[in-house]
């Protein structure tokens, strides 16, 4: 008989074949995706020691409001962040910009 598995076991799954990778900040299921006020899902490099969040050569996810969007651009402007990949959050689903592109 098989062992049935655990909802963890089938998160990874998902995970695995949807071709997410585990990077610093969130997790690719982490409760900030299904939070009310998520918009926004970003993998990006942080490029300097001056960044507001990570650390310089740090690949990293985050789920974000419209707000802290609005700031990652702005951090993108100056330097400090390069965005690598960006979803659109709806009730815990991502919408990628594009179909290639970091998971």
């Amino acid at each position: 008989m098989e062992k049935q598995k655990t909802i963890g076991e089938l998160i990874e799954e998902m995970r695995i074949k949807a071709g997410a990778q585990e990077y610093a900040g969130h997790s690719y299921m982490d409760l900030e995706r299904f939070a009310d006020d998520t918009r926004h899902m970003i993998i990006f490099d942080v490029l300097t020691h001056d960044s507001p969040i990570g650390w310089k050569g740090e690949r990293t996810r985050a789920y974000l409001t419209e707000e802290g969007y609005r700031r990652s651009l702005e951090n993108q402007e100056k330097g400090h962040i390069k965005i690598i990949s960006h979803a659109r959050v709806d009730h815990g689903n991502l919408h990628y910009d594009r179909k290639e592109t970091a998971r």
